[in-house]
């Protein structure tokens, strides 16, 4: 048992070593917390707040000298990473720390005035992924909304965009059409790490508008140190905490865009209950050789596609599968990240299925989840200009028509080249 214990204090040791990124809470801790000094600290987190030596952030804070962490806020799935997606949080007490534990993914999204009135400074440090229908940045902006409204200063512990920091897709959410997965007029791959997106908020006047406070916060962002725009996060060197169940690795948060908005209609499965979440398209009526070969004949750039059968391991909802019987399909490829047009996709997907499965109504099979597809999408044109004639040159032009804008618009808020 001890040769195992010093394996694994090895392999950590070599692997902070080697790393070339220094995450803001090392920058933060480097600096003696002068930042910090005599104040009394709230920290919004989960698992994937850690150093290179994968020691949490609450750990780190609790033992900061001069530092009071008096509370702990979790977003979805709690500052432990012990509830299922979608699952509402309790607050508690934090079991290692004793500090307080209040939860926003559950009575309240936002901290309130009580939650936040014996705190100086709320910190974030929560592993993104870069993409807006995932939640973790609609909680650090209702934060930063909080904390406009009732004085409290806000700190990011930035954090690698772990699909770099140049690509962008999508389109900006629609008045009518904003909620928690698309809660912020941003496209659907923003390219901003933490810090950058929640200056591009603070400074573009939305978390002021939102606030009715006529400013933005008090905001502070510790940046990381070693990071490029064009760093994928393997290329960072540092090690991965799943921030929540389904992205596993770091090659998760590039399938999550590929097939999350196709995963709102439950009548795929997208590899979620098996072994490939977000890597699949797949349904127990379709011809996998078939379909492979359909979508291989499209040459998308950066994509590849081979025929999978599997049997699904559980469902996130008896909506998506009641029985959990065999499916059949592809799994996904991706063969160069920055070629490829991630979130397009799965509306190739669509329009090939179309035109192999005429017979198939595949929007009318569960109408209840247009609402959720075109929140999650920023608007319904996305799907009334696509069901047409299921053809994405439909939509293209509309998903795309946001992209340079906001990449001009937010690029004079980096803080890495």
């Amino acid at each position: 048992m001890k040769k195992i214990f010093l394996v694994i204090w090895m392999t950590v040791a070599a692997l902070a070593a080697s790393a070339a990124v220094k995450p803001g809470v090392e920058v933060l801790r480097d600096g003696g917390f002068a930042q910090l000094q005599g104040k009394r600290v709230g920290l919004v987190t989960n698992p994937s707040g850690i150093d290179n030596n994968l020691k949490s952030t609450v750990d780190i804070l609790n033992e900061a000298p001069g530092v009071k962490l008096v509370a702990l806020f979790g977003p979805e799935h709690g500052v432990r990473g012990n509830a299922h997606a979608g699952d509402a949080v309790g607050d508690a007490v934090d079991p290692i720390t004793g500090v307080k534990l209040y939860s926003l993914f559950g009575k309240t999204l936002e901290p309130t005035a009580e939650m936040l009135k014996d705190i100086d400074v709320l910190i974030y440090d929560i592993q993104d992924v870069g993409c807006r229908s995932y939640t973790f940045y609609a909680t650090m902006g209702v934060c930063m909304e909080a904390c406009a409204k009732h004085g409290t200063e806000f700190m990011v512990l930035d954090r690698p965009n772990p699909l770099g920091g140049n690509k962008v897709e999508g389109n900006l959410v629609e008045p009518g059409y904003f909620s928690f997965v698309s809660k912020y007029p941003i496209p659907y791959i923003y390219g901003l790490t933490p810090g950058e997106l929640a200056i591009f908020l603070n400074e573009e006047g939305i978390i002021a508008d939102r606030s009715k406070t006529g400013h933005g916060c008090h905001l502070t962002v510790i940046p990381m140190e070693g990071w490029t725009r064009d760093m994928k996060f393997r290329d960072t060197g540092m090690p991965w905490v799943l921030p929540s169940p389904q992205i596993p690795t770091p090659e998760s948060a590039f399938f999550y865009p590929v097939s999350g908005i196709l995963g709102e209609l439950y009548i795929f499965n997208t590899g979620i209950g098996y072994t490939l979440p977000f890597q699949t398209f797949a349904a127990s009526w379709i011809n996998a050789d078939s379909l492979a070969m359909n979508m291989n004949a499209l040459n998308l750039p950066g994509m590849h596609f081979r025929p999978i059968n599997y049997k699904p391991f559980f469902a996130l909802s008896v909506a998506v599968d009641k029985s959990l019987q065999e499916v059949h399909g592809v799994q996904t490829y991706i063969t160069d990240p920055d070629a490829a047009n991630l979130c397009l996709t799965q509306f190739y997907f669509l329009q090939v299925i179309h035109e192999m499965y005429p017979q198939v109504e595949l929007f009318e099979q569960n109408t209840k989840r247009y609402n959720m597809f075109d929140k999650v999408c920023g608007s319904k044109e996305i799907r009334e200009r696509f069901v047409k004639r299921y053809r994405v040159e439909d939509m293209a032009d509309y998903w795309n028509k946001d992209v340079d804008v906001f990449k001009i618009r937010s690029a004079k808020y980096y803080l890495y080249h």
